[in-house]
C-alpha cells in the first residue's frame, strides 16, 4: 500500500537546530564538501540514474530499529529499501521483556505476540534474600524475538517498503567513483552489487560496519549469556507470570528467568573482560534455580555496547540507530525500546535528509536528528549510567529497596509500565532525586561508565570497599 508523499504534520518535529549552535563536531563526522551552487530540492520522484533505481531510504537491518526506521521512512510515501544479511525469522539473544516504552513505539495496529503477561517480580541478591512482589495491573510482556522481529517487518512492507534478505552489507561510499553526485550515498554489498540511496540508516547490530563508518565510539561493552530452556507442564506453571531477577556477584552482574509457555529463558550479563567468571555465573544461576537437568534447545551469548556521550550518530547522508549507535538502557543494558524509538526518529529524518538538495541542508537535518536523540534517550542513558554506577558498589542497598520500600518499587512498576522512564522519574521525583544525589556524593561517578574500571571510583573521603 502507497500513501501520500506530503509528511503528516504530526511527524514534525518542534526542534530546530543550528549547524552554529549544534555540536557539529560530533555529529557530522567527516566532512561533506561545499554544497552544490543553486541546487534545489531533490524531486521526490527523479528515482532512477542512468537506469539504476536511486532509493529515497536503504536501511541496513531488519531487527527492530531497522524495521522501525523503514516503517516510519516508508508511511510517507518515500522508496525504501530494507537490508538484512540472514533470513527471517531468524534467532536473536534477548530476554524478550517488551516494557511500556517499547509498546508505546510500536506501529499502530501492531498486535504483540506475547508468550506471557507478566504480574510479579522475584527478586533475590547472589540467589538469596529472595522476595516476590506482585502488581494487579501487567508490568510487561514477554515475547520471542523471531515472531516479534519478523512482524515488526512485515508492518515495514505493508507500509511500502521492499524487502531484501541474505544480503550483506561490505561498505557504504558517499565520495568516488560509484557515487554519482552529493545527493547519493553508494552502499556496496559484499557481491559487488551497488545500491543507491538518498540516504543511509546503519541498523546492523552491536558490531555495525554503517556505525564504523560514522565513527561510533563506545564507552561500556557488556558479555550476555543466555539459555532456552524446555520445561515440563508443571515446571511452566510454577513461574507463568513471574520473572526472576538476580543481582549477581560480579560488580553490575544480574541474572533472569523469563517464562515463554514451555521454556524459560534464562540468562545473566556482566562486563565484557569476565567471561569465564560470567560462565560460571549461568552455570551456578541455572544449578540454583533447580533446572540444571534441563538439556537448553539453544545457548548463546552476544555484546552489549553503550555509546560515549560524545559519539556521533550521523555522517554526511548516512545516520546510526538502535545497537548500530550504541543506544541502550546502561544499567539494566535493556534495547529494545531504544531500538524502536531511535530506529523510528532515524526514519523519519532519514526522509528529510533525503530530501535536502546539498550538503548544508543534510547535515541540518543530520544535526536535528541527534539533538532528538540526546534531548530524549541521550537524557536517559545518563541517568542509566548513574545507577549503574551505584549498583555496580552497592548492590545490597539496590535489593533492600526494591524490595523492601514501597516507593522504589512503585517506581520499578511505573518504568516498566511505560508510565514514566528513569529520567523522568529523577526529573520528576524529588525523593529519588534527592537518593540518587546523595548515592552520588558517597561515590565518584562523574567519569561515566566505561571498561576502565566502568567509571566507579570511591569519594576521596571513602574508603575502597566491597561490601554491599
Amino acid at each position: 500500500m502507497r500513501h501520500s508523499r506530503n509528511h503528516r504534520s504530526d511527524q514534525e518535529q518542534k526542534h530546530i537546530v543550528s549547524s552554529e549552535n549544534a555540536d557539529a563536531g560530533a555529529d557530522e563526522g567527516a566532512a561533506e564538501g561545499v554544497a552544490e551552487t543553486g541546487s534545489g530540492p531533490v524531486d521526490p520522484d527523479a528515482g532512477q540514474h542512468d537506469g539504476q533505481q536511486v532509493w529515497d531510504v536503504v536501511v541496513v537491518g531488519a531487527g527492530p530499529a531497522g524495521a522501525s526506521a523503514a516503517y516510519a521512512a516508508a508511511v510517507s510515501g518515500r522508496r525504501v529499501l530494507l537490508l538484512e544479511k540472514a533470513e527471517l525469522p531468524r534467532y536473536k539473544t534477548c530476554g524478550g521483556g517488551i516494557i511500556g516504552p517499547s509498546r508505546d513505539a510500536l506501529p499502530p495496529g501492531f498486535e504483540l505476540p506475547l508468550q506471557d503477561r507478566v504480574h510479579a517480580v522475584t527478586f533475590q541478591l547472589g540467589g538469596r534474600f529472595a522476595r516476590t512482589r506482585r502488581s494487579r495491573k501487567m508490568l510487561f510482556g514477554l515475547i520471542n524475538r523471531p515472531e516479534f522481529d519478523a512482524q515488526l517487518v512485515e508492518h515495514a512492507q505493508k507500509a511500502g517498503a521492499e524487502l531484501r534478505t541474505g544480503v550483506t552489507v561490505s561498505r557504504v561510499e558517499q565520495h568516488g567513483p560509484s557515487v554519482p553526485d552529493r545527493r547519493t550515498v553508494a552502499v556496496v554489498l559484499a557481491d559487488g552489487e551497488t545500491v543507491l540511496a538518498r540516504a543511509v540508516v546503519g541498523a546492523d547490530g552491536s558490531a555495525s560496519r554503517i556505525g564504523a563508518h560514522v565513527g561510533v565510539k563506545l564507552g561500556q561493552v557488556d558479555l550476555g549469556l543466555e539459555a532456552e530452556i524446555p520445561v515440563p507442564a508443571s515446571v511452566a506453571e510454577d513461574w507463568k507470570g513471574r520473572v526472576l531477577i538476580d543481582w549477581g556477584p560480579l560488580p553490575g552482574s544480574y541474572g533472569w528467568v523469563f517464562p515463554k509457555g514451555d521454556t524459560l529463558t534464562v540468562g545473566v550479563i556482566s562486563a565484557r573482560g569476565e567471561g569465564a567468571a560470567t560462565k560460571r555465573y549461568l552455570e551456578d544461576f541455572v544449578a540454583g534455580l533447580g533446572l540444571a537437568g534441563f538439556e537448553p534447545a539453544v545457548s548463546s551469548g552476544h555484546l552489549t555496547r553503550c555509546r560515549t556521550d560524545d559519539s556521533p550518530l550521523s555522517r554526511g547522508r548516512v545516520l546510526v540507530c538502535g545497537d548500530a549507535a550504541g543506544l541502550l538502557e546502561p544499567w539494566t543494558r535493556e534495547g529494545i525500546s531504544f531500538a524502536l524509538r531511535s530506529g523510528r526518529l532515524a526514519g523519519e529524518w532519514a526522509v528529510r535528509i533525503a530530501e535536502a538538495g546539498d550538503a548544508v541542508d543534510a547535515r541540518r537535518q543530520a544535526l536535528n536528528y541527534a539533538f532528538a536523540i540526546k534531548a530524549g534517550l541521550g537524557v536517559e542513558m545518563a541517568v542509566g549510567r548513574r545507577m549503574l554506577a551505584v549498583f555496580e558498589r552497592r548492590p545490597g542497598l539496590l535489593h533492600a529497596a526494591i524490595t523492601g520500600v514501597r516507593p522504589a518499587w512503585k517506581a520499578f512498576a511505573d518504568i516498566t509500565r511505560g508510565v514514566t522512564t528513569l529520567a523522568g522519574m529523577v526529573r520528576g521525583n524529588g525523593l529519588a532525586r534527592r537518593a540518587l544525589d546523595l548515592l552520588d556524593r558517597s561515590m565518584d561517578t562523574s567519569v561515566g561508565v566505561g571498561p576502565a574500571g566502568r567509571g566507579v571510583t570511591p569519594a576521596k573521603d571513602e574508603p575502597a570497599t566491597d561490601a554491599p
